[in-house]
């Protein structure tokens, strides 16, 4: 195996600068956002989901990177503000018809990370309560998860990244049905969500009876047959997952496969389009396409041999230092760190510094994450 502790000796210099960066800032706004749900920023505050819709798919990415925080360093600081990020998502517990298949986003990285950390038993029950939310979306004919609570039903990439709960309960409770749906699931996505050349789909449709795909839609990207960015990052690091969590050895030749390709089209530069296959202009970026995908590099990097994992050790560190260098904010006085996230791809003028090219709370979420396991750190989040 690729020596992953070795290699970050290497490079220690660069991230501990980089970690110290982050800690100076997150203990200020981790006190500044503690009765908040961020979801992005606005002229530098952190924009409150929670005083939106508290079912939000995004509203757990807070207190996960405050448990990330936490664990690397020990400061109570990010544990308070953990626990009532964690705190505020009960009312979202109360709202069953309302939830979705991104549950694990919610509470697998907070109400699990903190079960581990300090053997929270309350914690522990909210994680069971959003892993049996999350399997009973299962589709037994079609052998997937439905995504929303729509008709006709659909699966989307992102779902890769929401069954590590799964295979979290069937350890948890010892009962293999958790781990057989996410597992049939991952193998449907592989069927129905990855192309030949490693491009992903990112929303495909089926018939609920029946459960047979249909058709798929162009989702966040540009078009039908286009590569949205973020489809290719929750893929390989959500792949990458499934690997480590299975050992099953399809999925992590998949995840290399998407990686394969996600790489190739950002080596120029290693600041991804928010699609790959969409016209040069408007140029719409994505910095937590790549954030995203730098964690999810790391992982497969740390389960290869020696020479493929420093290919994919040294596609994340690009793709982190392009962040570092160009599009992270570490001034204390605003909330967010990576600026020229997208949404989507659009080429709405109106959208720029709304929905496109603003800072998006799981793009700073994946980049601590990315910094985090950088830092040697091994309780994994996901």
């Amino acid at each position: 195996m690729f020596d992953f502790k070795e290699q970050i000796k290497k490079d220690k210099e660069f991230i501990d600068e980089v970690w110290e960066k982050l800690d100076k800032k997150m203990s200020v706004v981790a006190v500044r956002s503690r009765e908040k749900c961020p979801y992005t920023s606005k002229d530098g505050v952190h924009v409150n989901h929670r005083s939106g819709d508290i079912t939000w798919w995004t509203n757990g990415f807070w207190g996960g990177l405050m448990w990330l925080m936490y664990v690397g360093t020990k400061n109570d600081v990010y544990k308070i503000s953990a626990e009532r990020n964690e705190e505020l998502l009960d009312e979202a517990l109360a709202q069953y018809f309302k939830l979705h298949h991104d549950v694990g986003f919610m509470w697998h990285i907070t109400a699990g990370v903190n079960y581990a950390v300090t053997g929270n038993e309350k914690s522990r029950i909210r994680n069971m309560f959003a892993a049996s939310t999350l399997a009973s979306r299962y589709n037994a004919n079609g052998k997937f998860i439905k995504a929303w609570n729509e008709e006709p039903a659909v699966t989307i990439i992102d779902c890769m990244m929401n069954i590590p709960l799964l295979y979290w309960a069937s350890r948890e409770t010892e009962d293999p049905r958790f781990k057989q749906i996410a597992m049939n699931h991952a193998d449907t996505t592989i069927k129905n969500h990855i192309r030949d050349d490693g491009s992903v789909k990112h929303i495909c449709e089926y018939d609920s009876e029946t459960g047979e795909c249909t058709g798929h839609r162009a989702g966040q990207g540009y078009g039908l047959d286009s590569s949205w960015s973020r489809g290719q990052s929750w893929a390989l690091h959500g792949f990458a997952l499934s690997y480590i969590h299975t050992g099953k050895k399809e999925y992590l030749d998949i995840a290399k496969k998407v990686a394969h390709y996600f790489i190739s089209c950002v080596c120029e530069d290693y600041a991804p389009k928010a699609d790959f296959r969409a016209p040069d202009e408007p140029l719409i970026y994505d910095t937590s396409a790549s954030a995203i995908a730098a964690a999810g590099l790391l992982e497969i990097a740390k389960n290869v041999s020696p020479l493929e994992g420093q290919i994919y050790y040294n596609a994340a560190m690009n793709l982190i230092k392009v962040l570092d260098e160009r599009f992270a904010n570490y001034t204390l006085d605003d909330d967010s760190v990576l600026g020229m996230a997208s949404e989507r791809w659009t080429d709405k003028e109106e959208a720029f510094g709304k929905g496109a090219h603003v800072p998006l709370i799981w793009g700073d979420y994946y980049y601590v994450e990315a910094i985090y396991k950088l830092k040697g750190f091994e309780l994994l989040f996901e």
